[in-house]
C-alpha cells in the first residue's frame, strides 16, 4: 500500500518537477549557446590547417544542416528524456525500497525517489552544461590549433564524388529490395525456429522455464515472439540503407566504380551468410563474393 501511494505521489509531484527542471534547464542551454556554437563551428572549420578548401566547403554544408537540426532534436530529446527519468526513477527507487532489504521502506521510498530524483535531474543539467560549454570549446580548440600530422592537409578527391553518389544510389536501389526479399524468405523459418525452441524449453523445463518465477515471462516471450520476428524484419530493412550506401565509400576509397559494384553484390552475400549463421541454417550464400 505504501508503494502504491508513493507511485501516485511520484506521478503527481516528482514527475512534473523533474520534467520542468530538465526541459527548462537543457533548453535554456541549447538555445542560449546555439548562436555561439554556430559562429565558433564555422570559425574553427575555416581556420584549421588540417583541411583543404574543398573539404572545408563540404564540412561547412554538413555542419550547417546539423546545427540547424540540433535545437529541435536536442529539445525533443530533453523533453522525452525528462519525462522518462521523472517517472521511472521514482518507480525504481520505490521497488528498491520495498523489496525487503531496506529498513524503514516507506521513508526510503519517499526520500530516495523524490529528493534523489530531483538532485539527479539537476546533475544532468549541470553535466549537459559542461559538455556544451567546456567540452565543446576544448575539442574545437584542439582541432583548430592542431596542424596536419604529415605536413599535408586533408582534401577530398572531387572527381570521384559523382561516381560515389552513383554507387550510393545503385547500392540503395539493389540492396534494399534484395535484403527485404531475403528477410521475407527467412521470416517464416525464424518464427518457426523460435517457437520450436521456446516450446521445447517449456516442455522440458529448460532455459527460461527452469525457474518457476520465470515461467510467466517465458510464456509472455512465446506470445510476443512474432513481434520480435517482425522487429527483426524491419531492422534488416533499416540496416540495408547504410549497407548499400557504403558502396559510395568503397568507390571513393578505391577510386574505382567497379569496386563499388562488386561491393554491392558482396554485401548481399555477407548479409545472407550472417543471417544463416544467426538462424543456424546451412552455411554459404547463393550470391557471389568478389
Amino acid at each position: 500500500m505504501a508503494g502504491l501511494c508513493y507511485l501516485l505521489f511520484a506521478g503527481v509531484i516528482v514527475f512534473p518537477i523533474v520534467l520542468i527542471i530538465l526541459t527548462v534547464g537543457n533548453c535554456s542551454l541549447i538555445l542560449g549557446l546555439w548562436p555561439v556554437h554556430l559562429f565558433y563551428t564555422f570559425y574553427c572549420i575555416w581556420s584549421t590547417k588540417q583541411l583543404g578548401p574543398a573539404l572545408k566547403f563540404v564540412i561547412s554544408i554538413c555542419a550547417l544542416v546539423i546545427l540547424y537540426l540540433w535545437p529541435f532534436i536536442a529539445i525533443a530529446t530533453s523533453i522525452i528524456g525528462g519525462a522518462a527519468y521523472g517517472f521511472l526513477s521514482p518507480v525504481f527507487a520505490t521497488f528498491q525500497a520495498v523489496d525487503g532489504r531496506t529498513t524503514n521502506a516507506f521513508y526510503h521510498s519517499i526520500y530516495d525517489g523524490t529528493w534523489d530524483t530531483v538532485k539527479g535531474s539537476l546533475t544532468i543539467v549541470r553535466d549537459f552544461k559542461d559538455v556544451l560549454y567546456h567540452s565543446y570549446f576544448s575539442i574545437m580548440d584542439d582541432w583548430r590549433l592542431q596542424g596536419p600530422s604529415d605536413g599535408k592537409y586533408y582534401e577530398i578527391r572531387v572527381l570521384y564524388i559523382p561516381l560515389a553518389l552513383i554507387a550510393v544510389e545503385l547500392g540503395l536501389v539493389v540492396d534494399i529490395p534484395m535484403i527485404m526479399l531475403i528477410a521475407a524468405c527467412k521470416f517464416p523459418y525464424m518464427l518457426y525456429k523460435g517457437w520450436r525452441r521456446l516450446f521445447h524449453d517449456c516442455i522440458g523445463r529448460e532455459g527460461p522455464f527452469l525457474e518457476t518465477i520465470c515461467v510467466p515471462f517465458a510464456g509472455l516471450a512465446i506470445l510476443l515472439w512474432p513481434m520480435a520476428v517482425i522487429a527483426a524484419f524491419f531492422g534488416s530493412i533499416l540496416a540495408s540503407v547504410p549497407l548499400g550506401a557504403y558502396a559510395g565509400v568503397v568507390v571513393y576509397q578505391e577510386c574505382s566504380l567497379w569496386s563499388g559494384l562488386c561491393y554491392i553484390v558482396a554485401s548481399l552475400s555477407l548479409y545472407d551468410e550472417y543471417s544463416n549463421d544467426v538462424l543456424d541454417m546451412p552455411e554459404g550464400s547463393c550470391f557471389p563474393r568478389f
